[in-house]
């Protein structure tokens, strides 16, 4: 009887041991439920959808000609309309007022002319339309009002997420042959790539309640310097600043592999527990019908 109670007692020791464990390794995982609820539940790009404006309600009229009342479906296919970004963002005008919606007063400024459409998307993408004016393209636009803008590339409503897929033969040999183009996408394509690995496992990492805020940052303005540079339409820029994003890129897939090999740790010890707890409970049980009998 001796020799069982002092199983017994070790068995309990080891089980007190075991919840101290648990109690340590809780509260760390509790912080990233709690980061997650906090910091991507909340934020706007959780599915936040935005209301239903005159603008919209207007050109899905019956009323409306046919190529007008596709603009509302095209914009809700967009990063535009991903990102929150509506109709007066870009024309201006009072969404909320169907009578003054179009009204100059509110700011209504409507479709701009094929040679101001840069500087009409250039409001928001400042260091785009600075390359861009500086690029073969937008010298074209300049001398003959002829070269491509914006919208020749990215269309005007359903403007898609900045990615090399967006240089393909088709769309450039509308203006030129597509050899230099190709040149230019080959220079773009390994820091691309490194990019869109790194978006698609913090992605991962989110849908596993895991926020990397900073590099999250880092990333995004990774990205936007480095799709700024499409603009230039210059590969020798592009070869020069590949470096620089090398490095950054490297450093981020770092710190991102640690932390998966950091919540690897943790769901190999949440299992270790759970086969100890089940083990010990099978002890205890064991050793109570015995200590019974």
């Amino acid at each position: 009887m001796g020799s069982i109670n002092n199983l017994g007692g070790v068995l309990l020791r080891y089980l007190f041991s075991a919840l101290i464990i648990v109690a340590l390794v809780l509260p760390a995982s509790a912080d990233y439920k709690e980061i997650f609820e906090k910091e991507f539940l909340n934020q706007p790009w959780g599915g936040e959808m935005l209301a239903e404006s005159a603008c919209i309600e207007c050109h899905s009229s019956e009323t409306m000609d046919a190529d007008l009342q596709k603009i509302p479906q095209e914009w809700k296919t967009s990063w535009h309309f991903q990102n929150n970004v509506s109709c007066h963002d870009c024309h201006g005008g009072d969404p909320s007022d169907a009578g003054m919606s179009m009204s100059h007063q509110r700011g209504f400024t409507g479709s701009p002319k094929y040679a101001e459409v840069p500087d009409f998307c250039g409001k928001c993408h400042i260091g785009i339309l600075s390359n861009y004016l500086q690029s073969g393209h937008g010298k074209a636009l300049l001398f003959s009002g002829t070269g491509p803008n914006c919208v020749t590339c990215h269309g005007s409503h359903n403007i898609q997420k900045a990615n090399i897929d967006i240089i393909y033969g088709r769309r450039c040999t509308q203006c030129h042959s597509y050899e230099r183009a190709k040149v230019i996408k080959q220079a773009l394509f390994l820091t691309e790539t490194k990019m869109q690995a790194i978006e698609d496992n913090l992605r991962k990492l989110k849908a596993d309640g895991v926020i990397l805020s900073e590099e999250e940052k880092t990333l995004f303005r990774t990205q936007a310097e480095f799709r700024t540079l499409f603009h230039t339409v210059d590969v020798s820029l592009v070869n020069e600043s590949t470096d620089k994003f090398a490095k950054i890129l490297t450093q981020l897939e770092e710190e991102i592999k640690a932390t998966f090999d950091e919540l690897r740790f943790r769901r190999n010890f949440s299992a270790f527990l759970s086969l100890l707890f089940i083990v010990i409970g099978v002890v205890l049980s064991i050793l109570s019908k015995t200590y019974k009998d």
